[in-house]
């Protein structure tokens, strides 16, 4: 079968969406494809986002490649499945433009892991995948009945069917990806990297997928949430791939990068520079020269709150006092040049207490951010406190009480956010 897997044009205006805006290798989209083709499939990505391709010449692109299957991605690949954009107008937008011309339409992404059938509708494809997508898509590919598929949602006789929960891929061996070389050159970005000007190409890896810890506020339920780690050999492999291609910085889009001493040894031999995102606790002074020896530049790491309590109330389990998350942030800034600590708005956090830390930090040239609003994604635990399990209108409900908590946005969002309702009507997702 033909199958072509599409990362749509990601368009932001007036979304809650704080991710990054630029182009990111669709990790996702690469693995279904190395699985299909190892099945004998003929697999071809277009990657509008990456292209510069609007909705409808990512459409002809596919239609000129007579697929059986087309699949799309419902959130700016992997790296942003936690705090995808909630409305679902990009993917529907290209939907409608492909029409009838890509055979069975397939939806993959965190909307269709959490809410299933409100996805169906909202985006009018024939099935979407529940969970980690690769190996469901390689599966639907093969399949001669919908009903054999775990993981999927699709609509018969005009009924919803659901044929399993969120799919968990095995990923240990998942193989080195390769990407082409006109896309590795294109793609100049180095993600949250801020200590030099790009001097040549970026991308992204992943190292390990999931996290052992269970944060109130982080949307993981329904999919990358069982810890699992790379097998080294295929990780260095796709590592020295991209080297070869010109790449000279890599991000590793890992949910927690936690301390793996044989990578990091092998990377200080290689001439690359990376970023991370982890949790500062858990990293001690030698692994974070370690860290520093081995190239990394970048370290986004998750303090949420400056209070015992207020990490109590996330759920954070983190044994470490605020003075020892200071030091470390610190400790870790003497080897790499950035280094972040990422602060929520928790109710009860003295604003006084977060300026005057904030301060201390920036005055050893670690920066952390004016405190984020949490938005409660359907896949995270805040979510289903509040309002149990999602329903059909989880996406909504999230927005509305997202929208009315705060009186102002962060320093990190650069306009106010609509009402869902708005951001989707213009292109039927209702």
């Amino acid at each position: 079968m033909k199958v072509a897997l599409v990362n749509p044009p990601w368009d932001y205006r007036n979304s809650i969406y704080f991710g990054c805006r630029e182009p990111h290798l669709a990790l996702e989209l690469g693995y279904a494809a190395s699985l299909l083709r190892a099945a004998g499939h003929e697999a071809m990505i277009v990657d509008a986002h990456l292209d510069s391709l609007d909705a409808r010449a990512a459409a002809d692109a596919v239609a000129g490649f007579a697929p059986g299957m087309t699949v799309v991605t419902t959130a700016p690949t992997y790296l942003f499945w936690r705090c995808a954009p909630p409305e679902l107008r990009v993917p529907r937008l290209f939907l409608d433009a492909l029409g009838a011309r890509g055979g069975r339409t397939v939806a993959v992404g965190p909307h269709g892991s959490a809410t299933p059938e409100t996805t169906l509708t909202k985006l009018g494809c024939d099935v979407v995948v529940r969970g980690e997508c690769e190996e469901i898509v390689a599966r639907l590919a093969d399949a001669e009945s919908l009903r054999a598929v775990p993981a999927i949602a699709y609509r018969d006789s005009g009924e919803a069917v659901v044929t399993g929960p969120p799919h968990a891929c095995r990923f240990t061996d998942l193989p080195a990806l390769r990407w082409p070389d006109g896309w590795v050159a294109r793609h100049r970005h180095h993600h949250h990297r801020f200590e030099a000007a790009p001097d040549g190409p970026g991308a992204e890896v992943e190292a390990s997928r999931g996290c052992p810890y269970t944060c109130s506020f982080c949307a993981k339920i329904d999919f990358r949430d069982k810890y699992r780690r790379r097998d080294l050999m295929l990780l260095l492999d796709e590592v020295d791939g991209l080297i070869a291609q010109g790449a000279t910085y890599l991000y590793f889009i890992d949910e927690i990068f936690l301390p793996q001493k044989p990578l990091l040894e092998a990377l200080v031999g290689r001439d690359v520079r990376f970023g991370i995102q982890t949790r500062i606790d858990l990293w001690k002074p030698d692994m974070l020269d370690l860290l520093g020896a081995a190239g990394c530049v970048s370290i986004e790491a998750g303090v949420e709150s400056l209070t015992e309590e207020g990490r109590a109330q996330l759920d954070k389990n983190c044994r470490a006092s605020t003075d020892e998350l200071a030091e470390r942030l610190i400790h870790a800034r003497r080897t790499v040049p950035f280094v972040q600590a990422n602060l929520i708005a928790v109710a009860g956090d003295d604003p006084n207490l977060v300026a005057a830390w904030r301060d201390r930090l920036r005055g050893h040239g670690v920066w952390a951010n004016d405190p984020v609003p949490l938005y409660p994604y359907p896949s995270s635990p805040d979510y289903r406190r509040l309002w149990g399990e999602p329903d059909g209108a989880a996406w909504e409900r999230a927005h509305a009480h997202y929208l009315g908590q705060f009186d102002r946005f962060s320093d990190i969002q650069e306009e106010r956010p609509l009402p869902l309702a708005e951001l989707e009507a213009a292109c039927g997702c209702r």
